[in-house]
């Protein structure tokens, strides 16, 4: 095996112009129809996580001091923690709307790639 020139081929490749073949707008598609549900998930997730955070906070007496901040704090942690909890059936019913959404336009072009 001419290893020289499987190297030269594989850095003459990265220089070639690219053309926008269907795989690209393949890939583009698909990334089309997950990122809204990826963006809410971790929006979601952080403020939730945050929430809890604050909870756990109250109810420890690191910040305030009284009983009635302590109750509030557990109540606030359970809802933190209840958001963080309902954050992946979220995640996958997106991500099924976002599928449903573009699923005609991706089949069809993977079956024009598989065609050729």
């Amino acid at each position: 095996m001419n290893t020289e020139k499987i190297l030269a081929e594989a850095i003459a490749k990265d220089y070639l112009p690219k053309d926008n073949s269907k795989i690209i707008a393949l890939k583009k598609l698909d990334a089309r129809a997950k990122l809204p549900a990826t963006i809410f998930t971790y929006t979601f997730g952080i403020i939730t996580t945050l929430v809890a955070g604050l909870g756990m906070c109250l109810s420890m007496r690191v910040i305030g001091g009284s009983t009635l901040l302590m109750v509030l704090g557990i109540i606030i942690g359970i809802i933190g923690f209840i958001g963080c909890g309902i954050n992946y059936p979220i995640y996958k019913r997106l991500l099924e709307k976002g599928k449903k959404k573009y699923a005609f336009e991706i089949v069809e072009l993977a079956r024009e790639i598989s065609e050729e």
